[in-house]
């Protein structure tokens, strides 16, 4: 971003003032009266959700949101939070982009060998969120993570920029790097070396199809009255509570 759009955006913050120096490379920010964080509250009013008002099947409600929030001139609206868990049943977080949904579940492309794909490789199980604060809701999904078909990864593959592409090749992700260079060097021996056109997928790249049996949609309400619908898949369909074949809804409190 650009000094200039840096300091507008603060800027927009009357209680607060930004001084950058000279040497805009090593630039400091400088707030006086600042929020204390624990004062930092927005209240949610836009919109209500409901049992009666939210489809049955959990991704086709996925659907009705992600048009809108598609819609709604969000940066990035495919970005979404994805949570693994290692082998040292530790938690790890990172953002990655949502490339496709259906039915069976939201795909993701990624490095196999990356910090993620290690931990997947050893336990399955993820965690989604998507946080389109923009309409002020949020979706949570929990499932399984498992890889796509090599050729569902070379159609994806095949049609993300070259840069991209000699990236993917270019880069040990997670890996330890003495420095920059490092890239630097990977990405022009890799550049000479496919400089006949066709950039082939790394084996170890591809993607990863989350397939869902906990998927839960948050809509912001006043007073922190928040509205949480969830649904559980149900591998044998109970009567007695209110299913779609292989979900359950139910209401959660805030």
């Amino acid at each position: 971003m650009a000094i200039a759009s840096i300091t507008n955006l603060v800027s927009k913050n009357k209680t607060s003032k930004v001084v950058i120096c000279p040497n805009w490379r090593n630039f400091t920010w400088k707030f006086k009266k600042m929020k204390n964080i624990a004062d930092i509250r927005k209240e949610y009013k836009l919109e209500s959700l409901d049992e009666s008002g939210s489809d049955n099947d959990p991704i086709k409600q996925f659907g009705i949101w992600w048009e809108q929030a598609a819609g709604s001139n969000i940066e990035e609206v495919n970005a979404m939070t994805l949570s693994t868990v290692g082998e040292n049943n530790r938690p790890s977080s990172r953002t990655v982009l949502l490339k496709d949904y259906q039915e069976e579940g939201f795909t993701f492309f990624t490095n196999y060998e990356s910090h993620k794909g290690n931990d997947i490789n050893k336990n399955p199980y993820v965690s989604l969120v998507f946080f389109w604060k923009e309409l002020e809701r949020q979706v949570r999904i929990e499932g399984i993570a498992r890889k796509v078909s090599s050729a569902q990864s070379d159609e994806y593959f095949n049609s993300r920029p070259a840069g991209s592409r000699i990236g993917a090749w270019a880069s040990p992700q997670s890996k330890m790097i003495a420095s920059r260079a490092v890239l630097e060097k990977n990405e022009v021996e890799y550049t000479q070396k496919f400089a006949g056109g066709n950039i082939p997928r790394p084996p170890h790249w591809g993607g990863y199809l989350v397939e869902p049996d906990l998927i839960e949609f948050w809509q912001g309400r006043p007073g922190r009255l928040h509205d949480r619908i969830r649904y559980r898949k149900n591998e044998i369909a109970n009567p007695k509570e209110n299913t779609n074949g292989n979900w359950i809804k139910d209401r959660l409190a805030p």
